[in-house]
């Protein structure tokens, strides 16, 4: 005999636990009742800016019932164990960051890993992402995507990562400051190429949404014609396939390891294996140069 769902109203609220809850990332519209009902009765609201949290509430008309502390990256290990000490006392900790879900690129891993080091159960309420936004507005594939956050602010620290995704072919998202976009759409367009797809969120949700998309060449160099202004994600197409490599281009790299005291054998595989050509046709033409 089945029994009939409980209405949600109806169903006990998350108690002796920590909630990590998403908040709007622009449109104050996009708060699910869910949060506001968190924000009205958690004993504890942990906030990466509270001032802000006060000012959401006043815009949802909800009057934040628990106490309030900071909860920010300069405090946020010193402060789990705090947080999870209310939790095991069997009151309720919720976590918001200033936009989206806490913990990416926000506040809130270092309580979630050391809540399961320590066995206290923490769930979400779900809500708004902007990394989610950006990509389902980016035109670009959303069926594998990676996230990488902010790129090192200084040239050549971001100029290495952005060499180490190269060959990356998955799409991948970026949050990236306005006084910064510039030139960070630059050191893309010259690590990625400069014909390789991408699209510019700003203001998601806002007034002033825009989604800019096209070459990362283009996008670089109106960039630099034009300042974006506002909270922006950059989301750039995966990397195309890689056609295989010539059978002769690989030959002086075998010839070069079998040289330094390598097995041909063991050198055809390795390259076979990670050039995609067949090792048959590698290893019969390195025995054709060795033999010229």
């Amino acid at each position: 005999m089945s029994s009939a769902p409980v209405p949600d109203d109806a169903r006990p609220a998350e108690s002796g636990r920590l909630v990590l809850a998403g908040t709007p990332i622009g449109n104050v519209e996009d708060a699910s009742p869910r949060l506001r009902r968190l924000l009205a009765t958690a004993d504890v609201v942990a906030a990466e800016d509270t001032r802000r949290l006060r000012a959401l509430a006043g815009r949802l008309d909800v009057e934040v019932g628990g106490r309030v502390v900071s909860f920010h990256e300069h405090n946020e290990g010193e402060r789990a164990d705090e947080l999870l000490d209310v939790v095991e006392d069997g009151g309720t900790v919720l976590v918001v960051s200033d936009a989206g879900m806490p913990s990416v690129s926000d506040p809130g891993f270092r309580v979630v890993a050391r809540a399961v080091e320590r066995g206290v159960p923490v769930t979400a309420a779900p809500g708004p992402s902007a990394v989610l936004t950006a990509l389902a507005l980016s035109g670009l594939p959303t069926d594998r995507f990676c996230f990488e956050g902010f790129l090192p602010r200084k040239a050549g620290d971001r100029a290495r990562a952005l060499a180490a995704l190269a060959d990356e072919p998955r799409t991948t998202v970026f949050f990236e400051a306005p006084h910064r976009v510039a030139e960070a759409l630059a050191a893309m367009a010259e690590a990625f190429g400069p014909d390789r797809p991408a699209a510019v969120a700003r203001e998601l949700t806002k007034t002033y949404e825009e989604v800019l998309r096209g070459t990362l060449g283009d996008l670089a160099a109106r960039a630099a014609d034009e300042p974006l202004r506002g909270e922006i994600c950059v989301v750039v197409g995966g990397a195309p396939p890689r056609g295989p490599v010539p059978v002769a281009e690989l030959v002086p790299a075998v010839l070069a390891r079998v040289d330094g005291g390598e097995r041909l054998k063991d050198v055809v595989a390795d390259l076979a294996a990670g050039s995609g050509v067949p090792k048959r046709e590698l290893y019969a033409a390195a025995l054709a140069a060795r033999g010229r």
